[in-house]
């Protein structure tokens, strides 16, 4: 609670949620639609300055009340070109992610940063059990 009125402070964007991720050192805001532009600031700015001031990385995610919608903004700047909801053996609902080919490796990040990223944040707020990228079968 306490890094998100922070972070509101420092940028004026308001946050509904954040992830401190030590093992890749940042922190990963979601941010409530329409505040991107106030979270990044002029240039970068804004987010810098969070940055500076919390000592590690700053991500942002523009909040969606559509799961779909919410996902894509998860994996910017890769583009998403499907995503296909479906239920595991535990009946839990599980998200499948198509990223263009050359977007795929961005898609999963370094050492699966941003795959972990979709997954922490499609769980916590849509109850998405899980993210997974599709792959895309060559003819």
């Amino acid at each position: 609670m306490r890094l998100i009125s922070q972070f509101e402070s420092l940028t004026g964007a308001g946050s509904r949620d954040c992830i401190v991720d030590n093992r890749n050192e940042r922190i990963i805001f979601v941010i409530n639609p329409g505040d991107m532009g106030l979270a990044i600031g002029k240039s970068g700015s804004s987010i810098k300055k969070a940055s500076d001031v919390m000592g590690k990385r700053i991500e942002v995610v523009e909040y969606s009340a559509d799961p779909a919608q919410f996902l894509r903004n998860c994996f910017l700047p890769a583009q998403v070109t499907g995503i296909d909801f479906d239920t595991n053996e535990e009946d839990l609902q599980v998200a499948l992610v198509e990223v263009r080919d050359e977007d795929r490796g961005l898609a999963i990040g370094k050492a699966g940063k941003n795959i972990f990223k979709a997954k922490v944040l499609a769980q916590r707020q849509h109850d998405i059990a899980d993210v997974q990228l599709a792959q895309n079968d060559m003819a």
